[in-house]
């Protein structure tokens, strides 16, 4: 079982799935992950409710008869219950009756059940004994319904998390084949917003005429032209513009300052336009602690997003997490969904397993198809020539 996080997520290497701009930089989406090992917990929110009504009963010191009601907000061992209030007969005062003297004005409630008033402690203590099962089990009921509910909404968080994730990349709006989830595979164009394969970008490089393939602008000539164009994609609410200027600003490229509150912004914002891929970087800065103080619960959760929206590294880490947490199921699941969505550090690491005998024949088997599969859908002669060209234009792993 692996002892850290086996360098999963390298935001600078090329099989982040970073996008290059305008033929530039290859360095712009991802942030570096530390080698250690993650302990993200699962965010699981529930509550319940139930209630209880109590039969007429004469009160032990007036022999008056009482009717109790429903009452709100049961606690109990950090279960919180919402009662919905009703009156059991239409001649019930609205006012609140003790349970052990029936008088009206009883504030002192049950602190186990809050299901019960009183008017002092020594009614309440009067009513104890009687009143000590009809609580108990009580609270043993909303217990039971807490627990499953919490158990109802983790299966159906699994169902969502480990449903086929979308596809991460588009195709190549000139050659209409797959984009390559390899950094160095694709280029933004921050011209005409559209992210371009390797293969297209080279076929236009070696013209020798400086012009974009898709939309024949000139090409920036200098960092500050490429941040200007950056911004006015941003205005119109270019999601790789903003995940982009994001990474600018974390890593103080382009000219820019370093600053982490800008980046995270733009990531935010990027995410909210549904950037995949800035989710991820979101959960990178919680998970070292950079711009944000250090939280895995929230990195975890933003891996998470991530991965539910198609993004295969953040796949690949949320499985590092698990098999390090001893969840080889889980683990050996989103290893198996981050090969299909091209990323090889999963393929790797289901091959390591395999050979150290942590997972069968058929799991490996099946992630090389799962493999052979992504890069059939992303394989071209003219990619090819351009990956022989130049390593910058690498898009297989």
């Amino acid at each position: 079982m692996s002892s850290n996080y086996d360098n999963i997520i390298n935001a600078t290497s090329s099989s982040s799935g970073t996008t290059a701009v305008d033929g530039i930089s290859n360095d712009i989406g991802r942030m570096d992950i530390s080698n250690d090992d993650g302990d993200v917990s699962r965010i699981d929110i529930s509550d319940g409710e139930g209630g209880k009504i109590h039969n007429k009963k004469k009160c032990t010191s007036c022999e008056q008869k009482v009717e109790n009601i429903k009452t709100n907000n049961i606690s109990h061992a950090n279960v919180d219950i919402d009662m919905v209030s009703e009156d059991v007969g239409s001649d019930i005062d609205a006012k609140e009756t003790c349970a052990n003297c029936g008088k009206d004005g009883a504030s002192n409630v049950c602190n186990k059940c809050k299901l019960v008033k009183y008017c002092n402690a020594v009614c309440k203590k009067k009513h104890k004994k009687k009143h000590k099962k009809e609580c108990e089990e009580y609270v043993r009921h909303a217990a039971k319904k807490h627990e499953e509910e919490v158990r109802r909404a983790a299966e159906l968080h699994d169902i969502e998390l480990f449903k086929q994730s979308p596809q991460q990349e588009e195709e190549c709006p000139i050659c209409f084949q797959r984009i390559p989830l390899l950094s160095t595979g694709k280029k933004y164009k921050s011209c005409c917003g559209k992210v371009i394969c390797s293969g297209c970008v080279h076929a236009q490089f070696i013209r020798d005429v400086p012009l974009c393939p898709f939309c024949r602008t000139l090409e920036p000539t200098s960092e500050d032209e490429v941040v200007k164009r950056m911004m006015k994609r941003v205005e119109k609410d270019d999601v790789q513009a903003n995940s982009s200027l994001g990474s600018f600003y974390a890593h103080g490229n382009w000219g820019l300052s370093q600053d982490m509150n800008k980046a995270l912004e733009f990531w935010h914002r990027a995410a909210e336009l549904g950037h995949t891929q800035a989710y991820f970087s979101i959960g990178c800065a919680y998970y070292n602690g950079i711009g944000v103080k250090k939280d895995k619960k929230k990195a975890n959760h933003y891996f998470e997003l991530a991965a539910m929206r198609g993004d295969a590294a953040a796949r690949h880490s949320l499985g590092v997490h698990e098999w390090n947490a001893g969840n080889d199921d889980r683990a050996l699941k989103h290893f198996l969904i981050s090969v299909e969505g091209g990323y090889n550090g999963a393929l790797k690491k289901i091959q390591q397993l395999y050979s150290n005998g942590d997972t069968t024949k058929d799991v490996y088997t099946q992630a090389l198809r799962a493999y052979q599969k992504y890069l059939a859908e992303i394989r071209s002669a003219q990619r090819d020539e351009a990956a022989a060209f130049d390593e910058g234009f690498k898009y297989i792993d």
